[in-house]
């Protein structure tokens, strides 16, 4: 008890300290340009300050009333369970509401919606009720996994997990046009609408002939961690996971580094490679009824099939493709090329189906910093690595470890050789015991 005590006052002094120094590390350099943008984005730009103020109050009330700690384990998932449940209730009646706003054929809005609009009332209230107990109850949830794998001081996770569901900044990503390199990100208010978005986005091209793109987020380093509002326990608990390693590697060189892009790319990759395996971790153990079916094995092929089907478009495929052949005609210097190439792309994934509304260097600029998939990172080898260093060690917290002292690009291909290079059996040789 004295421990749990101790560690209660502990996470409070911690709020003070890493809720700085984590959301500062996505400030851009001040500059003419910079301060350009800025004037551009006006009053759409997030207020960090006044979400920390309120952030930290609501986490220190929860830790101080600690009422989670009343229920037993069984309780504890069915709060959790009820909280998403809730949410995902209020998020269907707000998209109800959204299709009466947006039918033409409606004329009284106001009144069309109004038991939809008491009903959402209701369902907010319950939601801020129980919201601080099951944001504990997750966050416990994480942390013991986080113990387990040895990231605990005295049996509690160091740092403590913190996290608060909120309705999330988007982030303005900002390249320039001759090359894909992400050199602002300013975040902004939450609810832009879309036209609002491209207004920005084209103002920063015509103006200041930049790339530039509006783009959601699933969470953000802050301390309290950020994390977009949803009904899903797999996602709640892997993006949980994905925070909280950004705030233990605030510690380490790659951590510190943030602002340097491909350290931030080695950075995102290895938090989105850990909250994998700690976010199913949770899952195994506290929600067993949520682990996903196993992927079927593929159908033998039979003989009976003689006409080929068409080949199924490959969205991670298409979409490396489209950014190694763009960096080549921006190589080249032919920018305009390169962005009238993008945009016939973008047709290409709309006509499959995926709906990207603007493909430009920004674009990539963004979605390049997590390479632990396949995709918009081009030929990037960070995200293979970086996996190959996972598969060579033999725990996350070695794993971890291991790529915490990375300061540049360079020291990753270090690591690489000496852990995943050095461990291959030379050319022509023969396990023990095999003549």
């Amino acid at each position: 008890m004295i421990i749990r005590r101790l560690f209660l006052w502990l996470k409070l002094l911690l709020l003070g300290a890493l809720c700085l120094l984590t959301f500062t590390r996505e400030w851009p350099p001040f500059g003419d340009e910079y301060y350009q943008i800025i004037q551009l984005v006006g009053q759409r730009q997030f207020d960090f300050l006044s979400w920390e103020v309120n952030a930290v109050a609501a986490k220190v009330a929860g830790v101080l009333a600690n009422n989670d700690a009343f229920l037993d384990e069984a309780g504890r998932q069915q709060v959790v369970l009820d909280y998403l449940s809730l949410i995902q209730q209020s998020q269907q009646i707000e998209s109800e509401i959204n299709q009466i706003y947006t039918d033409p054929t409606v004329e009284d809005t106001v009144g069309a919606t109004a038991v939809l609009q008491s009903q959402l009332t209701q369902l907010r209230s319950e939601i801020s009720a129980l919201q601080p107990v099951a944001e504990a109850i997750v966050q416990d949830q994480v942390g013991q996994i986080l113990v387990e794998e040895e990231f605990g001081v005295l049996g509690q996770p160091w740092p403590p997990v913190m996290m608060q569901m909120t309705p999330l900044p988007s982030l303005l990503i900002i390249s320039p046009r001759d090359r894909i390199e992400r050199i602002y990100g300013v975040s902004l208010i939450p609810g832009l609408s879309v036209a609002e978005m491209d207004a920005l986005e084209t103002a920063i091209f015509e103006q200041l002939n930049l790339s530039a793109l509006v783009v959601p987020i699933g969470g953000l380093g802050t301390y309290p961690a950020m994390i977009m509002e949803t009904s899903s326990i797999n996602w709640l608990t892997e993006v949980t996971a994905h925070e909280w390693s950004h705030h233990w590697l605030t510690f380490f060189p790659v951590g510190w580094n943030y602002s340097d892009p491909q350290v931030r790319i080695i950075n995102e990759t290895i938090a989105s490679i850990f909250d994998q395996e700690i976010g199913s971790r949770v899952i195994e153990r506290y929600y067993p009824e949520h682990v996903p079916p196993p992927v079927p094995p593929a159908a033998p092929p039979t003989a009976e099939l003689t006409v080929p089907e068409p080949p199924v478009f490959d969205y991670g495929a298409e979409l490396a493709a489209t950014r190694i052949h763009a960096e080549e005609l921006l190589a080249m210097g032919d920018i305009e090329g390169a962005e009238a190439y993008m945009e016939a792309q973008r047709q290409v994934f709309l006509e499959n189906g995926y709906g990207i509304r603007k493909l430009n260097q920004a674009y990539f600029a963004f979605y390049g910093a997590y390479a632990a998939v396949p995709g918009a990172t081009g030929s990037d080898p960070t995200g293979p690595m970086l996996r190959d260093i996972q598969a060579s060690t033999s725990s996350p917290r070695e794993f971890m470890e291991t790529v915490a002292p990375i300061r540049t690009f360079a020291d990753l291909e270090e690591i690489w050789n000496e852990v995943v290079v050095v461990e291959q059996p030379p050319a022509g040789s023969h396990p023990e015991g095999d003549h």
